[in-house]
């Protein structure tokens, strides 16, 4: 025991941590200092009941935006934070693209930030389910980001992860697509894994960033299909 502290006090002298974005020292175990962690952009009230989406006027009550009105979104609600902007898009970009895996310790507090949410706080689940990614593209990056933050998320919430999704086809990327174009991309792109069930299951969907919703729906009409009870989603943020 004393070895660890003795180690860990020279680690703090000889590499201080420092905060990701703006390199200022912060405490050891923190990743952001309080003024950038101040710019992470939340997302506040008025909302879209379904899809987290901000709307800049005054809205009384519950409201869905024109993204989710027109268009059948197969998840019971998708719940984000924070906006994908700024410090919070940089950190995300960093930890997808670029390998920085300590930030999946910050990012996956945003995602857990998002449990505080009405629409999720007072209901219980029984797994939690990561969306994945192509074999391929596993290989190309070296890990799902979606299945670190979903692990983060399972023992903040005591929940166990179920990687219950397959994605059986390899899709080209989404940003060039409108969002009918994004839905007949992934239509067929997952299946339920072999052996596995979420019949009768309260689930709990993981991903880094919701865009348009396209590929949460796709994820939850198909675990919706094999009897899954309910499908909430939960993301880091929304673009």
């Amino acid at each position: 025991m004393q070895i660890a502290k003795v180690a860990e006090g020279l680690c703090s002298l000889f590499y201080p941590a420092a905060c990701a974005v703006c390199g200022e020292a912060v405490a050891r175990n923190e990743y952001l200092c309080g003024n950038c962690e101040a710019r992470a952009p939340r997302i506040v009230a008025p909302f879209c009941a379904k899809c987290s989406e901000p709307f800049s006027g005054a809205i009384d009550g519950e409201f869905t935006c024109t993204n989710c009105e027109r268009r059948q979104l197969d998840f019971d609600a998708a719940v984000s934070a924070y906006r994908s902007r700024g410090i919070v898009r940089s950190l995300i970009l960093q930890f997808k693209y670029h390998r920085a895996l300590y930030l999946r310790d910050p990012i996956g507090r945003w995602v857990c930030e998002a449990l505080a949410d009405e629409r999720l706080r007072r209901r219980a689940f029984d797994v939690v389910v990561p969306v994945p990614l192509h074999a391929a593209r596993l290989r190309e990056r070296g890990f799902n980001q979606a299945d670190l933050l979903a692990r983060i998320l399972s023992t903040h919430m005591g929940v166990p992860v179920r990687p219950a999704l397959e994605r059986r086809r390899y899709t080209t990327t989404q940003t060039a697509f409108d969002r009918a174009e994004r839905l007949e991309n992934l239509r067929g792109a997952f299946r339920l894994r072999e052996k596995v069930t979420v019949r009768d299951s309260r689930v709990l969907l993981v991903d880094d960033v919701l865009t348009t919703g396209s590929t949460l729906s796709e994820c939850a009409r198909v675990m919706g299909e094999a009897g899954a009870d309910s499908v909430y989603a939960v993301t880091a943020a929304r673009a």
